[in-house]
């Protein structure tokens, strides 16, 4: 009788499948803003001067607690110490309150200031510290609902759920890489697609409170965490570094990772300097990523549970991950292209990592996979961390002029705004509402000359070069022809934030301004990824022969 209702809840497939959902939709709602700043990188630098050096190293301050404060690591002994519900209630409110500073950091609330700490500027700084505090309680929320499924799965359809759970939480990169531009644009500001985020953080706490209620239900059946059963040690961490295999495992994880998760972090940036997509669709090519796993994975994840063949699966996902880094890396700028390959990636995306987390259990044992899944995204948190930030440092060097020209163009801009500020009626605003219509103005202009397909920068100009006074007399021109035409401020703005486009245009024609970021090397550095996955999956497939660890024997025990 006590073996029938410890088993209950696990048999019941509405119950088990309940309690996917619910930690399921908490992870979309922290993908959501693990991928949000992406698409605002044009805004961050025509808004507010971000260099792509200092987006890099904010994508990459994702992972700093995670690998310089061993915080995941913590989490996980945490995690086996504490159990599911007490681990990821704490990492949801990391998220958040991670999420709440980031806002801050770019809302119009945050001070104008110059001040900067250890080479970045005090805005770019407390977005990576908010950041960092958000990617803390994001992987540690990861882990835990690894957890969660191998506790309500194991032995039954483990791989579906953690397809299930992958895909629906991609739903969240979907989101995060198709609506924040749009957003700023229409609400005017690079914060608002970050409060809304902050909102859903909230949702998805209190998601997963509710899967807390359900976990209760089954612990007092008698269903308890192995961890409780038999007590974590520090030392059984050596059992775990000690496993070739765990080893393996972890350095795939980060080779993949690598040449995906900063991908996406720079895709939308890639799509509209190579691909001359409209900066405000540029987000919905990424976001087609995603929804080749919102399908395909749960599916590969169902073939690995009654099929096996897990190394193979992993063989055959580096392989596909290399071909598309090599289309990236084709001279070729057509957007069907780019759709087509960012599908790809996204199968490939659904491919690999079906086999390889649910292989995590095949190699390590129960009691310490808390602790394993810590390791194993620890050392992806390196790679997390790491390779954005040398990406952004990669596109500055290889890009030097881009970033001046923008500035250039901008404070061009700026000083016309000033002039005629009483004219145009922005005379009443604030510094920081004037900032923005500036800000947003500059973006219009930017995008609008990087939309040409046609157009050829030079590759030798400098902007020391460029003479300031003949782009500020063009705009002197324009604004005099504009007044005599008798317009009320309103329409002078509209009309004159209309030809100023053109106008720049011309003169961006003229001297071949360097305004396009070219990728070529940062493409270089995802195909070597992909290579180094393959060899890392060919390893993993021939030690797994040598000591039977079942990677290719299916998951639901007959």
């Amino acid at each position: 009788m006590t073996e029938n209702l410890k088993q209950s809840l696990r048999d019941s497939k509405g119950a088990r499948w309940f309690a996917l959902s619910v930690v399921a939709f908490t992870m979309l709602c922290g993908y959501y803003i693990t991928d949000a700043m992406n698409p605002l990188k044009p805004l961050l630098e025509t808004q507010l001067g971000w260099t792509s050096g200092e987006f890099g190293v904010f994508a990459g301050a994702y992972g700093w607690f995670n690998v310089f404060l061993l915080m995941l690591i913590f989490g996980g002994i945490i995690l086996d110490k504490m159990g599911v519900r007490f681990t990821g209630i704490g990492a949801a409110i990391l998220m958040i309150i991670g999420t709440a500073v980031n806002y801050y950091s770019v809302s119009p609330f945050f001070p104008s200031t110059d001040l900067s700490f250890f080479g970045l500027r005090l805005q770019v700084l407390v977005a990576c510290l908010g950041f960092a505090t958000f990617g803390v309680g994001a992987e540690v929320a990861g882990i835990t609902v690894s957890r969660v499924i191998v506790k309500w799965f194991k032995g039954k359809e483990m791989a579906l759920a953690m397809g299930l759970e992958m895909a629906t939480a991609r739903m969240g990169t979907l989101l995060a890489m198709a609506i924040p531009l749009p957003l700023a644009n229409y609400l005017g500001g690079v914060s608002k697609p970050i409060l809304v985020g902050l909102i859903l953080l909230c949702v998805g706490l209190v998601s997963f409170m509710v899967y807390c209620i359900q976990d209760k239900k089954l612990e007092q059946e008698g269903v308890e965490e192995e961890a409780s059963e038999e007590e974590f040690k520090i030392s059984d961490i050596k059992e775990i570094v000690t496993n070739g295999g765990f080893w393996l495992l972890a350095l795939l994880c980060v080779l993949f990772y690598s040449a995906i998760f900063p991908w996406i972090k720079f895709s939308a940036d890639l799509m509209i300097n190579k691909y001359q997509v409209d900066p405000a669709l540029a987000g919905l090519i990424p976001a087609l990523l995603p929804m080749g796993c919102l399908v395909l994975t749960p599916l590969f994840g169902s073939i690995y549970d009654h099929k096996g063949k897990g190394a193979t699966i992993m063989i055959i996902g580096a392989l596909l991950l290399i071909a598309v880094h090599i289309v990236f890396l084709l001279p070729i700028a057509e957007w069907i292209i780019a759709m087509i390959a960012t599908i790809t990636l996204g199968i490939t995306l659904s491919l690999l990592p079906s086999a390889m987390w649910p292989s995590v259990p095949k190699i390590i044992p129960e009691r310490l996979l808390g602790t394993a899944y810590a390791l194993t995204f620890w050392v992806q948190n390196w790679g997390l961390l790491a390779v954005p930030t040398v990406l952004g440092l990669v596109l500055n060097y290889t890009n030097a002029e881009v970033l001046p020209t923008k500035t250039f163009v901008k404070e061009t801009i700026e000083q016309s705004y000033h002039n005629y500020a009483e004219q145009l009626g922005l005379d009443h605003l604030s510094k920081d509402k004037f900032n923005e219509e500036v800000g947003i103005t500059t973006n219009e202009v930017v995008n609008y000359i990087l939309c040409e397909s046609d157009y050829e920068a030079s590759e030798n100009l400098k902007v020391s070069d460029l003479d300031d006074d003949e782009l500020s007399d063009m705009y002197y021109v324009l604004i005099e022809s504009l007044r005599r035409e008798g317009l009320d401020k309103e329409a002078l703005k509209a009309e004159f934030d209309k030809q100023i486009k053109t106008l720049t245009m011309s003169y961006a024609q003229s001297y071949k301004l360097p305004l396009r970021y070219n990728y070529l090397w940062p493409n270089v550095i995802f195909v070597i990824f992909g290579l180094l996955s393959l060899l890392i999956a060919f390893m993993l497939k021939l030690r797994d022969k040598k000591y039977n660890y079942g990677l290719e024997l299916p998951n639901i025990e007959k």
